[in-house]
Formats: C-alpha cells, structure tokens, sequence
C-alpha cells in the first residue's frame, strides 16, 4: 500500500485562491502527518455535487431544515447552564431541560444540547458542498454563541458527558474544517477544557458505566469508547498534542479492540450503532499512528456486522443490540419488535467506516455494502417534521410500516443531515492515476490534472435501471483510469462500452473494472449492470425465512395477506414496468406487488417471507 499524494492527482484543485489560502498551506505544512497507508483517497465534499434525483432532494430537504432552526433555540440548553440570558422557544423532546425528566417514564429533557453539534456538523458540510453563505454565517454565528457559554457547569449531573461532548467536538472541527471557522479550534480547546473534568480515565463499556453510582442507574451507557476519532481528527487539524493523548487513553483496547482484533466476535449484546461507530476510531488509530491491531479490528468488527448481524437491506441491531450468532434471535425479531434498525444514526455510521476501509483496503465490496444501507435504509428514511419528529427506526417486522419516532429531536435527528451531506463524498474515490466510481448516483466530480480541469458526470435511474451513461469533459487530453465497481452479486451480461463501441475489461463480481485510456472531452461510458433476482435468509436457524433482492434493491411486498411463496414464484418477479419501483410476484392467491424502501408510503409491507422449494 501507499500513501496517495493529492498533490500528484488533485494539483491545484478547488481551494480558496490568495492569501488565505498560502496561510492555509502553510499551516497544513506545521500538522502531523499521518502513519498508516492507503490505496484511496476521498474527494472534497466542493469537488463532488449531487445532480437531480432522490439523494439531491433528500439532501436539499435537511439541508434547508436546519439552516432553518432558530439559533437562541440551539443555545438556550448551553446558555441556561452558563447563566446568560437565555432567549428563544425551548426546542422540546430530548434536547431542552426540563423538571419532568423522570426515566424511563418521561425523557423529556433527557440529554440537553446533545446534538447541537451534529447539526452543526451537518451544515458545515452542507456549506462545504454548496458555497451557501447564509449557512457558513449560521455556523458562524453558533460557533460565537456557544463560546460564550461554555461552562463546566454545563455537565454537572449530566447523564452522558461524552456522549454529548464527543457531538460538539465534531461539530467544532468540522466548522473549522469544512466552514473555515476562524474561531472553531480556539473554542475546541475550551469545550475540552470544560468537559475534561467528567470524563473517565479510560473508556469504559457499558457493563462498567453502569457499576458507577448515578441517580439514574439506567441512563449511564456514557459512550466514552467513541471519543478517539474525534481526539484524533482534532489532533491532526490542530497539531496539539493533547488530543492524540486523550486519543490514545479513550481506545477501548481491553474489552473490545484487543478481542476483535484476535478474531473473537465480541459484539453480541452491546449497543448496534455506537460500537459500529467506535469502529471508526479504530481505523483513526491505524491512520495517525500505524496500528495494524486497529486496523484488523476495525476489519473484523465490521465482517461480523456484515456476516452475523444484518438484514437483507444491509441494516442491523434490532433493538440496537447485537444478537448472538447461532440463537436465531435475528429471525425471532421479526414477531417481537419494530425497532429492526436505528436507520439514521446506523446508516451514517455504517457509510463512515467503509468510507475509511474502502480507502486503506481498495475492497470495493465496502462500496457494495454501502450501496445496500443506501437504497434500502436511509433514502427511504421519511422526512423530519416541524418540531423535530424524526424517523428513528427501520421496521422489518412481518407487519412493519414506517412511523416516527415518539420523541423529539431523538439522536437520529442528529446524524440524518450528516449522513445526506456526505453521499457526495461517498460516491467517489481517488488513486495517483485513478478515479473510482463507488456509487451510481445522478452526480458530478471535478478535480485538476496536469494543468487542466476534468469533469466526470454521471447520469442514471440506477437502481431501477440496469444503465449508467458516464461523461468525461476536459481541457485537454488526458490519461488515467476510470475504475468502475462490479457489484459482487453482478450478473454475467454486465458489460462497459466507451463511445458507444464494446470495452473489454475485467469485470469480475466484487472488484473494480479498469478503463485506462487517453480521455477527451465528450468522451462516453456505458455501463450496464446486471442485477439478477435472488434470496437471502434471514439467518442459518431460519432458512426458509428469505427476503427478495434484485441487484441491491430489497423488495417488500406491500398491503398484501401473503407471506408464503415458492422459490420459484419470487425468482420469477417482474419489474412493472423500465424504471418502475415495483415488481410483481404472481403467487397462488394472485398478483403481490413488492416494492422499493424508499418508494413506500404509508402501506403496510413485509420484508422476509415463508420460502417452499
């Protein structure tokens, strides 16, 4: 492996011009450099833009939601503990004090100001991607606001100091990061001086949190095991060599990285999304100091989520745990609950770490399993409601529907405008002398080359279209490869034409296909993906408990009484019609439409079915 020189692809590309950026450099020349070595590198979220299509809406719609919300609201929670005049309506829910907080009863008040910095996060990264200046000056405007009320007040008999502390800080960088905060790293420090006090002095599980008195036993899963990636983004933007201390000393080696990386499963019964999150600390490790024990955890980890714990739209944790292999409690969630997968958080989490794996490994099967919690978890998520009502849970129960979750503002309020500004980033890669298409989304991504300026545009109703018309535009000619990702469930008819004539290139299931050539402007991909139709059992206790899948699409079958059918009579579904969500499954009873996650309304629908030979 290497370490990919931006300066060798990306030369010159999209910073800001003058002074402020030779400042930015400079600086840049002063910051640690990173250890562990990558075969890809990840696009600027300005290099990456979203062209029309759900994932453009899905972003537009947070992306103004949030830019929306009154910033008093945002920091009453923080200002009413620091003893500052306090305007602004309470924003309600989890977020804002309240007397009535009483678990598990009422949690009203449950966790105040715990995603301020999320949502912070979510427009500095919605900047980043547009240029909009009314958002950097909101960011601006909080950063200066929440400075003045910083306080260790504020965590005094608070239930989850670094849960909420670990929000803030990345809010904090990725305004300095992604928004060019001037104030963002100062306040930073301050925010860790104020919160250093309740910290731990390690990571703790939460068997161990909760042995730690507190008035209420129940609510003190403090997620100290999450801090390191932060502590270590903060580390190398700052250079301070605090954070890679506070790093180091929050990395839950003894009961979590340690086993994973010896290969023993250590998941079943924790927390689903938080220790899926921890995950990217392990890969933070690997990066800033070089650890491969991190690194094979952080791949081991992630391998039994996939192989032991996930449905077939790729979501896992029903009830946020993780169920032990070989019980059947996976099959068994499907009768006893509704909270299949915390669908924002989880789904921002999960794009997190194969974000980071794809880039040290190259595997583009972490680009497969992305796609799959993209089209059948988090672009089907339903949309926030004024008032901070939040779709919370994917539901496969055999009677599941969507709904909202019964709380306002709830965690996943928080990653839902992260997640959707971060698939432009998601959606591409880099190598010295590559670009790598990773997800087959309406989009385009610009970088320099050579002294000239190329543009990859991409133009497709993929996944309900087999077709994706690729468009390469460039100053000058220029040669390099296009690396397409063959899904590993792709067919044998998959096949690449380049201006219209057929490419011959190695298009084994579950690698990247190269197209190395000299490109000039005009120039055309045509990629034609096969998606075949096939089954997935739920688990090896319940196999005749499937679920129907064409390419990475999970189909549900909707307002329908049948939940038995043959292998034969699901293999043989038929989409509606070209581009339709639907497909229809002739079964004994009659016609059932199965349907997309994202295409679902407010139909009843049934994810997994009694499969006969």
């Amino acid at each position: 492996m290497h370490r990919v020189s931006r300066r060798t692809f990306l030369a010159g590309s999209l910073a800001t011009a003058g002074a402020t950026a030779v400042s930015r450099r400079a600086h840049a020349a002063t910051l640690p450099a990173l250890v562990g070595s990558t075969r890809l590198e990840q696009f600027d979220y300005t290099e990456v833009r979203l062209l029309e299509g759900p994932m453009l809406e899905q972003f537009r719609a947070n992306h103004a939601y949030f830019l929306a919300l009154n910033d008093d609201s945002l920091l009453q929670p923080f200002r009413q503990k620091a003893g500052l005049p306090a305007p602004g309506e309470p924003m309600g829910g989890w977020y804002s004090w309240s007397k009535d907080f009483d678990p598990p009863k009422n949690l009203t008040g449950y966790i105040p100001g715990h995603t301020f910095g999320q949502y912070m996060s979510g427009l500095a990264r919605a900047y980043a991607a547009t240029g909009d200046d009314a958002t950097r000056e909101k960011i601006a405007g909080l950063v200066r606001g929440y400075a003045a009320a910083i306080t260790p007040k504020f965590y005094e008999g608070y239930p989850l100091p670094a849960y909420t502390s670990d929000k803030t800080a990345c809010g904090l960088i990725d305004a300095h990061r992604f928004a060019h905060d001037p104030q963002a790293l100062a306040v930073l420090a301050h925010a860790t001086d104020a919160v250093l006090p309740f910290l731990p002095e390690k990571a703790l599980n939460r068997e161990e949190m909760a042995a730690r008195p507190h008035p209420n036993i129940s609510y003190t899963w403090d997620e100290s095991y999450t801090l390191p990636e932060n502590f270590f983004l903060a580390y190398q933007i700052s250079g301070d060599p605090r954070y890679l201390t506070l790093a180091k000393r929050f990395l839950e080696d003894d009961t979590y990285f340690n086993p994973l990386s010896e290969g023993q499963n250590v998941l079943p019964g924790q927390h689903a999304y938080s220790h899926v999150n921890a995950l990217s600390s392990a890969s933070q490790a690997y990066l800033v100091l070089g650890s491969e024990k991190h690194l094979r955890a952080a791949r081991n980890g992630f391998g039994f989520v996939v192989d032991t714990q996930s449905f077939a739209t790729g979501g896992w944790g029903p009830d946020e745990t993780f169920r032990a292999p070989g019980s059947g409690e996976m099959g068994a969630s499907l009768d006893n609950t509704h909270a299949s997968f915390e669908t924002p958080c989880g789904a921002y989490g999960h794009f997190k770490i194969t974000r980071y794996l794809i880039r040290v490994t190259g595997d583009s099967r972490y680009g497969d399993s992305m796609e799959k919690v993209l089209y059948n978890t988090i672009l089907g998520a339903r949309p926030m409601k004024p008032g901070g009502w939040t779709f919370y849970y994917s539901d496969y129960n055999n009677s599941g529907s969507k709904f909202y979750y019964e709380q306002q503002w709830p965690c996943c309020s928080g990653t839902f405008p992260q997640i959707t500004a971060d698939y432009g980033i998601s959606s591409y890669f880099h190598s010295p002398d590559a670009v790598y298409v990773n997800l087959f989304v309406p989009s385009r991504v610009t970088w320099r080359r050579g002294g000239g300026q190329i543009a990859f545009e991409q133009e497709t109703q993929y996944p309900y279209s087999p077709d994706v018309t690729m468009r390469i535009h460039t100053d000058r000619p220029e040669t390099f490869a296009v690396q397409l990702r063959v899904p590993a469930w792709a067919g044998p008819a998959t096949k690449i034409a380049v201006n219209g004539r057929a490419f011959s290139a190695d298009l084994r299931p579950g690698t990247f296909a190269a197209i190395r050539r000299e490109w000039k402007s005009g120039d055309r991909i045509e990629y034609h993906i096969d998606m075949p139709l096939r089954l997935e059992a739920i688990d090896h206790e319940h196999p005749q408990v499937q679920a129907l899948l064409a390419g990475p699409l999970a189909l549900f079958a909707v307002d329908s009484s049948d939940s038995r059918f043959t292998r034969a009579q699901l293999l043989a579904a038929q989409q509606r019609s070209a581009g339709s969500t639907d497909w229809l499954v002739q079964s004994a009873k009659g016609t059932v439409p199965f349907r997309s996650f994202p295409a679902i309304g407010e139909e009843k629908y049934r994810l997994y079915h009694d499969v006969a030979v």
